[in-house]
Formats: C-alpha cells, structure tokens, sequence
C-alpha cells in the first residue's frame, strides 16, 4: 500500500509547479492514455475475461471502444474548453472585461467500479486529465485482474506524482477518502455513495456520485414490439445485465403481454442461445452478488430461464412474473440477469408507479405515439434514457450522463467531464483610466443613480 499522506504531497507539489496547466501537456497525457489503451488490448480483454467472462465484442465496444470515442471527442475540442469564457458586463461595470477561467482542481480521486472496470476507471480520468488535474485512481478489489493490470500500465506510462493507481479494498479506499484531495468521483451504488459523500463533507470537497438505482422499461401496446423485444434483450443481458443502466424491470401493455414475452424470447435465444454453455456469456463477479442474486429466485415465478451454474457463477437470462413492488427482487437494483415483468393498462398508473419510488438513473419508453412520449419525458424525472431503444444514450458523448437524487449527483462524458474537473473562476478586469463615484458612500447624486440602475 503505497502511503496516501507522501502521495497526494507529491501530486500537491507537481500540481503547482503549473505543468498541468498548458494545453501541449494535457494533449501528451490524452496520446498517452490512448497508447495505453492502443497498445495492450490483448492484455485488457484477456483481464475482463479472467474477472467477468466478456467476449472480446463486449470488451471492446463497451470498454475499449467506448474511451477512444470519449479520447478523439475531449482531443478534438480541448483547446476552445479550455479558452477563457467572455461573459457580458452590465451598465454598472461600464469600462471593465469579465471573464470565466477553467481552473482545474488539483488533486482528484477517481473510485471505480467493478461491473466496466476498465471503462469505468478510466472515462472519468479522461476528464480530469483533459481539465489540467493529477489523478489516484482506486479500481474495484472485484476485479482483481483488470485492478493489477491498470496499477502496471498506468506506472509504465505515467509519473507516480502526476496520474497513479492505488490498490486495495475498504481500508484504502477509506484512507484515500480521509485524505484532503481536491475532487472526488465516485462510481458505484446508492449505499456506498452515502459513506463517500459523508467523507466528502469533513472538508467540503467538491464530488460527483454516478449511483444507480432501478431503471423502469416501458413497453406500449402501440410500441414496435420486434424491435423493443430485441433492444431490450441486448440492453438487459449485456455484461449478464451487471450494468447501472440497465432495465431494471419491465412494465409491458396487457394488450400485447403474451406477444411481448414470446418476443422477448425469442431475442434473448437468438442473442446469447444457452447461456449456461455460451463461452461469451457473462458470469457474476463474485460468490455474494451470485447469492444474492439466485435468492430472488426463491421468491419469485420464473417465466424464462431461472437456471444456474454456481462452480462458472453464471445464470442465465430470467424473466420474472406475477410481481409486485413488496417482492424482495424490488427492494434492490438487480444488477444481473433477472427481469421481472410488471403490466399495465393506463400510461397514467406507470407514471404514478415510477413517481412513488426514487428516481431512477435511466428510463425507456417504447411507443409510436409523440404525445405519450412527451407526457412521459415531461411528468417523470430520471438520469437520462432513451425513446424506443435502450442503453444507447451511454454512448454520445455530446450527452452529459449522470443520475438525479439518489440515483446520482453531476455527470460527465465528453464536455460534461471537462466541466466536471473544472472550477469556473469569474473574474473582472476592471479599468484604472476612470472611476464611478457613484459606488461610494457620502456621494450626493449617488443614491438617485445606484436606484435608477438598478431598479426593474
């Protein structure tokens, strides 16, 4: 364990030796991130393999992939970011120049996740290089391959003193925690997140929490049930459905219920086939998430699937029936490949339903009516989601992604990172060459002048 005191010295010191402030150092650390990435894949996919079973397709579209969009995006626009904003000045500052400057923080703390534990642990690095920050990273103990893999690469290719990796489980993650960094990013869920935000307020550091929650998925009597059925099956059993954003459980029409579900079979058949004996299907990252998993299993009514391997961890891709809100598996997020099947016959109802419970990270409504879905982008509040398909927002980087409420604080991606690890400093450039006399006390004409500037 490295000491966290003499390390975030060190990246204090270099943080004001001002290198981290030009554009040419920001860029040469974004070439180096993605030579990094560029050369060793092999090496990534063959850690995501070890510690979650992903296919090498998973492993590069949802990790690899994903950061060289998120790289060539930040790349490409760093320098207009990066430029003082110019900001009008009102009639009382008459002669001055006002400005905002993108101030990175200093030191930030970046706390990963186990689920994409490479895309996750280094999406928001990306931001905090791009803003002119030293980073520690803290990957997930979960991934214990992917982690060690991380801590080699990033020392290979990086000064300790400016971007490092910081091993280890709870003790280090609370030590790191107790240290005065500059900024913390956490991924991660709802619970740990309160201890995180809690550590945060000793001293006021500023942090972002990218939590989860239980994601609604809506399908319409009027939806294009082909299309949803199999947008909804990938989005689900993606990573064996251990992803923040996916559906959490699933609210289809009485209409068109049987039709769906018929659908939906078929498409999880025709994706992943048998799961049990698929090389390519993901397994659960460790024996408790496994556990706790099958034990929804006993409580529920398994309408597809239901089946296990406990030596590999996998379980295959489940559909839950006759549920309701007080069942155990609607306690919780889910994180993994059960999807319990709720109906519905009025839109009004699914609004009222969703409202009842705290707002979720994503939502995803599928329907060929622009009426219902207005009413359901203006009368719930979620993170961000998508209209007739799902998981696919993730993956623009012109969108900021984020949670609201319990599922989450501040987001990031593309711009959204650059501004997350960025203070804007406002600042006005006053003139010397004259001086209002009105803004001092004990000028007569003063009082008249300040009320009819500044009156409505």
């Amino acid at each position: 364990m490295k000491n966290v005191n003499e390390l975030l010295e060190r990246q204090k010191r270099f943080f004001y030796s001002e290198k981290t402030k030009t554009l040419d150092f920001r860029l040469q650390q974004l070439d180096k991130l993605k030579d990094m990435i560029a050369n060793n894949e092999a090496k990534i996919m063959e850690a995501l393999k070890k510690d979650l079973n992903k296919s090498e397709f998973e492993a590069f579209t949802t990790e690899i992939g994903f950061l060289y969009m998120e790289l060539k995006e930040v790349r490409k626009k760093l320098r207009s970011w990066m430029e003082p904003e110019k900001v009008t000045n009102p009639i009382t500052h008459k002669g001055a120049k006002s400005r905002i400057y993108k101030d990175p923080y200093g030191v930030a703390l970046v706390i990963a996740p186990w689920n994409y534990p490479f895309q996750l642990a280094l999406a928001p690095v990306i931001g905090a290089i791009a803003a002119g920050n030293c980073v520690i990273l803290k990957p997930s103990e979960l991934t214990p391959n992917v982690s060690r893999l991380l801590a080699e690469l990033v020392a290979q290719y990086f000064n300790e003193e400016y971007f490092t990796v910081v091993e280890g489980a709870v003790k280090e993650t609370q030590e790191l925690l107790s240290s005065r960094v500059d900024y913390i990013f956490f991924t991660g869920s709802v619970r740990v997140g309160k201890i995180v935000m809690e550590k945060a307020s000793k001293y006021l550091t500023p942090h972002t929490l990218e939590l989860g929650g239980k994601s609604p998925t809506i399908v319409d009597h009027d939806a294009n049930l082909e299309i949803a059925a199999k947008r909804i099956a990938w989005a689900k059993f993606t990573n064996a459905g251990q992803t923040c954003i996916a559906p959490d459980y699933l609210f289809v029409h009485e209409k068109v219920k049987e039709q769906f579900i018929d659908l939906l079979k078929k498409s999880t058949e025709n994706l992943y086939g048998n799961a049990l004996k698929n090389p390519d299907y993901g397994r659960i990252v460790s024996d408790g998430h496994y556990e706790r998993l099958k034990s929804f299993l006993l409580h529920s009514k398994v309408l597809f699937g239901g089946n296990s391997e406990d030596k590999e961890l996998i379980i295959e891709p489940t559909f839950l029936g006759d549920i309701g809100w007080d069942d155990p598996v609607m306690q919780e997020e889910i994180f993994g490949p059960l999807l319990p099947v709720l109906t519905f016959t009025s839109i009004e109802t699914v609004i009222e339903q969703v409202r009842n419970h705290e707002k979720p990270l994503a939502l995803y409504y599928f329907s060929e009516s622009k009426e219902k879905q207005e009413k359901i982008l203006t009368q719930l509040t979620f993170g961000g989601g998508c209209i007739n398909d799902a998981l696919f927002h993730i993956a623009n980087p012109y969108l900021p992604f984020g949670g609201v409420g319990q599922s989450g604080t501040g987001a990031y991606h593309g711009k959204a990172s650059f501004d997350t690890f960025t203070h804007q400093k406002s600042v006005v450039h006053q003139t010397t060459k004259f001086d209002f006399p009105f803004r001092y006390p004990g000028n007569k004409q003063g009082m008249k002048l300040i009320k009819k500037l500044m009156r409505p």
